[in-house]
């Protein structure tokens, strides 16, 4: 069995992960101004939060093209793939893998495995990387999704945006009207819920330096929690100064954590703002 690993540009991998596990990226499509721009491809992210910040309308997101999909699943086929795992964002926050559910009956020469990852951003990314790895290894592809449902059933993340209407007009709040009211004058809590897997607000806090450090509390009370090495990304969306800051006292109250810098790119930072932070953690895949 010969088996290729694709993902999204949500997973925001580097491009040295990216070459070294072998691992196929899909652009995904942020509109702005009417203009659809591929992510990682034709805009940068500098590129991004100034169109951000200066567009005449709401930015959107949207899906690949299901031709070019079943173009490059098609061509994986004809290098030797038998099996593809296609591993993409949450589909409650895109219908990117509802879409995908039936290309098998489109392709002759391969079988692709379409795996929810529930999530996005880098926390999809070890996903990724874990299928990559193991495929590389010589296992089989129920022996990578048993691995894949692990790593993602220790995934856990907390959002701290500084505008919650980039959620709310993007329509990815599922509880909006709780907080609607008082937008201007809290720093919600965000979460994918752990049932729904929605992204839901769950607390209010009445500033930015109250907010981190719950989110430090929620934190301190997950490494408690767990028996296994945890890896945690601190996420920023164009505010470096202030995820590295972050990751700093992070690093000092958790030292024995694994902890790293991540970003928001163009598709993910349209629904979440400019100063957007967060927390997320999960099983170091390099550990455990």
């Amino acid at each position: 069995m010969k088996i290729a690993v694709v993902t999204d540009s949500t997973s925001y991998l580097s491009t040295e992960e990216v070459e070294r596990y072998h691992i196929h990226v899909v652009p995904i499509p942020v509109v702005i101004d009417g203009r659809s721009y591929n992510e990682g491809v034709d805009i940068t992210l500098d590129e991004f939060w100034e169109k951000l910040r200066n567009s005449k309308s709401f930015p959107s997101t949207s899906q690949p093209p299901m031709g070019e999909m079943i173009q490059l699943y098609q061509q994986l086929g004809d290098e030797g793939y038998d099996t593809i795992i296609s591993i993409h964002l949450a589909s409650t926050i895109s219908g990117f893998v509802n879409s995908l559910r039936d290309v098998n009956s489109q392709l002759t020469n391969t079988k692709v495995i379409v795996y929810d990852s529930q999530i996005t951003v880098k926390l999809m990314g070890y996903l990724a990387i874990e299928a990559a790895r193991m495929a590389d290894k010589g296992a089989d592809a129920d022996q990578i999704i048993a691995r894949l449902d692990d790593v993602r059933s220790t995934i856990d993340e907390v959002f701290i945006v500084d505008d919650l209407q980039h959620l709310v007009r993007g329509g990815r709040l599922s509880n909006a009207s709780a907080f609607i009211g008082s937008i201007l004058k809290i720093k919600p809590l965000l979460t994918f819920d752990d049932e729904t897997h929605e992204i839901v607000a769950f607390e209010k806090v009445r500033s930015r330096k109250k907010a981190l450090t719950r989110v430090e509390e929620i934190f301190s009370e997950a490494v408690s929690k767990v028996d296994y090495p945890l890896r945690a990304i601190v996420i920023n969306g164009n505010d470096p100064d202030g995820g590295n800051n972050w990751l700093k006292t992070i690093h000092e109250k958790f030292p024995q954590v694994k902890i790293e810098t991540g970003y928001f790119g163009p598709v993910i930072g349209t629904h979440l703002g400019e100063k957007s932070l967060a927390l997320a953690w999960l099983k170091d895949i390099y550990k455990a």
